[in-house]
């Protein structure tokens, strides 16, 4: 789904418009983006948690030359859904609920 379709879907189902819409999951992004910058988790009830984690220093092997090269560390998203939605997705979309 890209974002036009998943405003549109949005809109229809808030009774807002799209302009309006687009707004509001701006605003939420922006917020969102403000807090993972502050090193924040980001708990949505009935989904899952966003959190920012630390990924050390490391060392990787290129398999086509065997050149040893070092990572160096960095933050990255990561996202962990509630235990229902995992899984819905184990059964092939097939819930319980």
């Amino acid at each position: 789904m890209n974002n036009k379709s998943f405003i549109s879907e949005l809109s229809r189902r808030l009774g807002y418009t799209q302009d309006d819409t687009q707004k509001m999951v701006t605003t939420v992004i922006d917020s969102m983006n403000d807090a993972f910058q502050s090193g924040d988790f980001i708990a949505v009830p009935k989904f899952g948690t966003f959190e920012v984690k630390k990924r050390l220093e490391r060392i990787v092997i290129n398999p086509g030359t065997k050149q040893r090269m070092l990572v160096p560390p960095k933050l990255v998203l990561s996202f962990k859904p509630i235990a229902a939605i995992k899984e819905k997705l184990k059964n092939g979309g097939q819930g319980n609920g």
